[in-house]
């Protein structure tokens, strides 16, 4: 079957997380991706992280990388300049992710490019944009992730701001990069497309600049809390395992008290009560659940159709029947990984191989470009 974007060429120049994954999520729905690395040792995400004890491959780059083909090409080098050139003059995408200026001082400045091929879509990934005081910052996820107002709000009332344990700017910008170049090759028009790891993720903390213009307040730091969902957050259970609670509505709420015993209570029977009422709503719902153990908690808020679900670490998941049935995690060449990112009824995408060896398609590419 053909694939829905097989009639996308995309050349990926970026390297390690934001800007690769871009071109993951266009090459798993078939778009045709070349992946261009430095000669001398690749992209530095080869050797990121853990690797395969099966092999020495890197785990990240087997994964963020699936679906392309490989070439190295020195960008210095006017041969392989030229090999670069003549990919263009076919491409619909080129991702990269220099800091501001480097592509223009390697003279592959989008006007350079475009003259080359006017239709092209350069999508281009930095830590603060290709504009603005900060631009020529080097931008890394950390820095988005403390200078965007997710950490002000992540952690203990009286510790320290906290970071996420994922690289979760690189993955959310990876997102919004693909969704921007899409719109963007919709438009019909060459064009290029400014994405940064800030405003990703300044993206995801909704209406908090809207309160703090309108009235001032801003959101405390409430550890697994949110200021306006009571009971929310993560309980311990009699037999020392975890359950995750939200009743972000009244209807939730409502079915939640009644479980607790607590139905009638007038400290929770409004939103705003509950507002007002956090701590000792909160430590009700602890106490309930450290007299429970986590199977006993699960089906009694499942049958009051509250919404919980069990903490669950890489091994429950591997070994979750919901994971299995909807194919979260794929065998792909004999790598266990994630699986599309979303299910399309009429043209799906595919996972076709893992991330490939430095070169691994160079003679290929050299010699027949995109006919490959």
């Amino acid at each position: 079957m053909t694939l829905p974007l097989a009639d996308l060429r995309v050349i990926d120049l970026s390297t390690v997380l934001a800007g690769p994954n871009c071109a993951r999520y266009l090459a798993d729905f078939g778009a045709q991706v070349i992946k261009i690395e430095r000669p001398d040792g690749g992209d530095s995400l080869r050797n990121m992280a853990w690797r395969d004890p099966r092999d020495g491959e890197g785990m990240w780059w087997k994964l963020v990388n699936r679906n392309k083909r490989t070439i190295a090409l020195d960008l210095k080098d006017a041969a392989d300049v030229a090999v670069l050139r003549e990919l263009v003059a076919d491409a619909s995408v080129l991702v990269e992710n220099f800091r501001p200026g480097t592509l223009e001082r390697l003279g592959l400045g989008p006007d350079v490019l475009h003259e080359i091929n006017p239709k092209l879509v350069i999508t281009r990934v930095t830590g603060f944009g290709q504009t603005g005081p900060y631009a020529s910052r080097p931008g890394f996820a950390t820095i988005a992730e403390v200078m965007s107002g997710l950490s002000a709000i992540s952690g203990l009332p009286d510790g320290q701001p906290l970071l996420p344990p994922i690289a979760l700017t690189d993955e959310v910008t990876g997102l919004v990069a693909a969704f921007a170049t899409m719109v963007a090759l919709h438009s019909g028009v060459g064009q290029v497309v400014d994405v940064s790891l800030l405003e990703s993720m300044f993206q995801l903390m909704g209406p908090l600049i809207t309160r703090y213009r309108l009235t001032g307040e801003q959101q405390q730091r409430l550890g697994a809390g949110l200021p306006y969902s009571v009971p929310r957050g993560t309980y311990e259970c009699s037999d020392g395992k975890w359950v995750g609670l939200s009743a972000s509505s009244d209807s939730v709420a409502a079915r939640v008290l009644r479980v607790l015993g607590v139905d009638g209570d007038a400290r929770f029977a409004t939103f705003h009560a509950r507002m007002e009422h956090r701590e000792e709503l909160e430590t009700v719902m602890s106490d309930w659940c450290r007299r429970h153990p986590q199977a006993e908690v699960l089906a009694t808020f499942s049958a009051a159709e509250a919404a919980i679900g069990p903490v669950m670490d890489m091994a429950a998941i591997s070994a979750d029947p919901h994971y299995a049935a909807r194919q979260a995690i794929v065998d792909l060449e004999g790598t266990p990984m994630q699986g599309l990112l979303a299910k399309l009824s009429a043209t799906p995408g595919a996972l076709r191989w893992q991330g490939r060896g430095l070169d691994a398609d160079g003679d290929e590419i050299r010699e027949k470009g995109w006919q490959s």
